[in-house]
């Protein structure tokens, strides 16, 4: 970074992203120095290394940012009340313990019984159901509440970001019919259209329509038909 960076010249990126080429190293300080920014190199490996202008403050604290959010691992944490617990005090429990569920971490819930407590377990119960309606908006019951020796137990799970419904597909415009006088498609009509004008027919002469259509037949002659021969008389018997 900035005087540490002893090759030259180097490849400069400048701080809104712009290429500056191939500079000399005394150069691209100069230009740091006067925007009042760092000089980092953030290739080395490249020849010529490739460094960029930027705020390494800045850089550092988005970069641990990032660093923090992903090395967060889910705890376990816990929340106690009695029976004879007051509504403020029960109160401040759950804003505890949607602070925890909040930050992704799990939450196990504890009424705790002493002495003569076990005899009136309906009060726990009462206590238990009063924190898992006010947490129902946040969590997720992982294990229903139950008796574990002097105490009943709940755990409490970070409900997860539900899925965003995808949008419906727009409907389909209905066909509307085109206006009157408009190109219809090939061998269909437009609608209101005004019907085309009837061409009225020539009338034909009566001597040309009796008139032969061609030039006549010639006449065949007849052969004559011979006499049917007698009929030969009988024999005497």
């Amino acid at each position: 970074m900035n005087e540490q960076i002893r090759i030259s010249p180097i490849r400069l990126i400048g701080a809104e992203g712009e290429q500056h080429g191939i500079v000399p190293t005394a150069q691209a300080q100069e230009m740091a120095r006067e925007a009042g920014m760092d000089l980092v190199e953030v290739s080395a490996t490249e020849r010529p290394p490739v460094c960029k202008i930027i705020d390494y403050g800045k850089f550092k604290y988005s970069q641990s940012k990032k660093t923090h959010q992903k090395t967060h691992q889910q705890k376990l944490k816990e929340i106690r009340v009695r029976p004879k617990t007051g509504d403020h005090d029960i109160h401040t429990k759950i804003i505890q313990a949607r602070h925890f569920l909040d930050h992704n971490d799990k939450v196990q819930v504890n009424v705790l019984f002493r002495g003569r407590e076990m005899q009136h377990i309906e009060e726990g119960q009462r206590v238990m159901n009063q924190v898992l309606e006010a947490l129902q908006d946040a969590c997720k019951v992982e294990s229903p509440a139950r008796m574990e020796g002097k105490r009943m137990v709940a755990l409490l799970a970070p409900k997860t970001a539900p899925e965003k419904p995808k949008a419906p597909k727009p409907p389909k415009p209905p066909k509307t019919p085109p206006a009157p006088g408009a190109a219809a498609p090939a061998g269909e009509k437009a609608p209101g259209a005004p019907a085309a004008p009837a061409v009225p027919r020539m009338p034909v002469p009566a001597a040309a329509a009796a008139a032969p259509a061609g030039p006549p037949a010639a006449v065949v002659p007849r052969m004559p038909v011979p006499p049917a021969a007698a009929p030969a008389p009988e024999k005497a018997k």
